[in-house]
């Protein structure tokens, strides 16, 4: 036994130190990046940040920052697939939300607009409206068994147990419209200059219409490598997958 409990140890401080390692890899790549892009190079800035990305790191500052330097490189699609991410994960930050109106604003073609319902549920991030169902919940059975606990109390705690319930349930209705809007309602960012969206998934079918980087779609249907969209005129077309970068709703 003492034997398997050196070797879990073993085992466990080896993963500890090469996950302290890879931390320290990517905080280095970070700065190397930022460094990149204050020096004005910011195609190599934008692959530093994306490798970064592609190592699985995920943080509000980074997606910022690789969509400033895609934004520099003139890539609208990639910048504005960058800035969704990071105000999902930072939804309130002014700074962000600022950028990714502003990349908007450069798109040719129909502008996305959310919808105000949307920028509500939007001002908490899908995590943030888990953790405050969670502590509704446990609040809720905290003041119930006060309630069972000490009697005497009963009459004073009844309301407030009311009013966590009441917020709570509040909460969970917002968390179930905010997560299916991210799961099941995914868009797409245009990242070539112009995307022909077609009638049907295969390259012969005639134009519908044709999408310009930064453009944001709402994914209708996929089939094998087309995903069949709509824009904000109500057109819909086909677009190879290859064409837009996949992302959750807003």
């Amino acid at each position: 036994m003492k034997n398997i409990a050196f070797i879990l140890c073993v085992i466990l401080l080896a993963g500890f130190s090469r996950g302290q390692a890879r931390a320290e890899d990517r905080t280095a790549d970070f700065s190397a990046a930022n460094k990149l892009y204050a020096e004005g190079q910011f195609a190599a800035a934008a692959a530093g940040y994306e490798k970064i990305l592609q190592s699985g790191a995920v943080s509000p500052a980074l997606y910022f920052n690789y969509g400033n330097a895609e934004f520099k490189c003139g890539n609208l699609g990639r910048a504005i697939a960058a800035f969704r991410s990071a105000a999902q994960l930072a939804p309130r930050d002014a700074e962000v939300r600022a950028n990714l109106d502003f990349a908007r604003s450069q798109v040719q073609g129909p502008v996305y607009h959310e919808p105000r319902w949307h920028d509500w549920l939007g001002s908490l991030a899908l995590n943030e409206w888990a953790v405050l169902v969670a502590t509704g919940f446990w609040l809720t059975f905290v003041l119930l068994a006060a309630m069972q606990l000490r009697p005497a109390l009963r009459s004073r705690i009844r309301g407030i147990a009311i009013s966590v319930a009441a917020i709570t349930l509040l909460a969970g209705a917002g968390l179930g419209a905010e997560a299916a809007i991210h799961f099941s309602r995914p868009v797409v960012v245009v990242i070539a200059p112009e995307a022909t969206a077609r009638s049907g998934p295969f390259d012969e079918a005639q134009n519908a219409f044709v999408a310009h980087d930064g453009s944001e779609l709402a994914v209708v249907d996929r089939r094998n490598d087309w995903l069949q969209v709509t824009d904000h005129a109500g057109r819909i077309g086909w677009l190879p997958q290859k064409q837009v970068e996949l992302q959750p709703g807003a």
